[in-house]
């Protein structure tokens, strides 16, 4: 491992981690995958990003009050999707830069993420998006790539708040009301075509018709990042017109992996 220097102007501080290697097939990175760090403080996630014996990593960890660390080059793959797919990709380590957000996540009291934090994460996420030329759909939660694995960064992260600043895809949510839902169990048209829109945002899912367990775990993936005012995995009006005018924001519809 050389001696690492900072990427960014806005890391603070230099910690490397071993847990990285090069990405695979000369792929460059043009995504950016948010998380949080899921433990009981900043200094144990510090300490297990850093710890070989662990196997996990990311580019940064973002502290509470705001502090950027730098824990692996951006040109290298580091550890921190695990099994995920978004677009036809299935090796997203390879294409994507991780933040580790320092949050204790649903395990341990999921916290509200400090404004100082968030402004912090906006910042980084604007500077590394502008240095790769990653655009703003492709900036995406961990839940979003492993959905039946991962609830990171979760339905408090403030995606409105980074879009305000022009950083991630983002549109006002449709508001909550009645109107027919799609819920496990259920099978049919409707379902195929929930099922399409989302794999046509990105979400790995196939086209089966059936409202399966892993299509509830994708709608629960999509409410935490695009309409939390309730995540509970059910296809209602909200969640369903909100998918739709997402895809009608995307600048076009593109081809898997591209």
């Amino acid at each position: 491992m050389t001696r690492l220097v900072a990427d960014s102007p806005l890391a603070t501080k230099v910690v490397p981690s071993p847990n990285q290697n090069e990405r695979r097939d000369g792929r460059r990175p043009d995504m950016i995958l948010l998380h949080y760090t899921g433990m009981k403080d900043a200094a144990a996630a510090l300490q297990r990003l850093a710890n070989p014996l662990a196997e996990v990593s990311a580019h940064y960890l973002v502290f509470e009050d705001g502090r950027v660390f730098q824990m692996v080059p951006e040109a290298a793959r580091a550890w921190h999707a695990g099994v995920g797919t978004w677009r036809g990709d299935t090796d997203i380590n390879s294409v994507s830069i991780g933040i580790e957000i320092a949050n204790p996540g649903h395990d341990w009291g999921y916290a509200d993420f400090p404004a100082r934090q968030v402004e912090a994460v906006t910042a980084l996420c604007r500077d590394i998006a502008g240095r790769h030329g990653i655009v703003p759909h492709r900036i995406l939660a961990h839940s979003d790539i492993a959905p039946k694995r991962k609830a990171d960064p979760g339905e408090k992260f403030p995606w409105d708040a980074l879009a305000a600043e022009g950083v991630g895809h983002w549109v006002p949510p449709a508001p909550l009301g009645d109107g027919r839902s799609f819920a496990r169990g259920e099978e049919g048209q409707p379902i195929q075509a929930l099922q399409a829109m989302l794999g046509l945002y990105g979400y790995g899912l196939e086209i089966t018709g059936v409202f399966d367990d892993t299509t509830e775990a994708v709608v629960t993936a999509f409410q935490r990042h695009f309409r939390p005012a309730r995540v509970d995995g059910v296809a209602d009006a909200s969640t369903i017109l909100t998918l739709r005018n997402l895809l009608g924001a995307l600048p076009l519809l593109q081809s898997p992996a591209s």
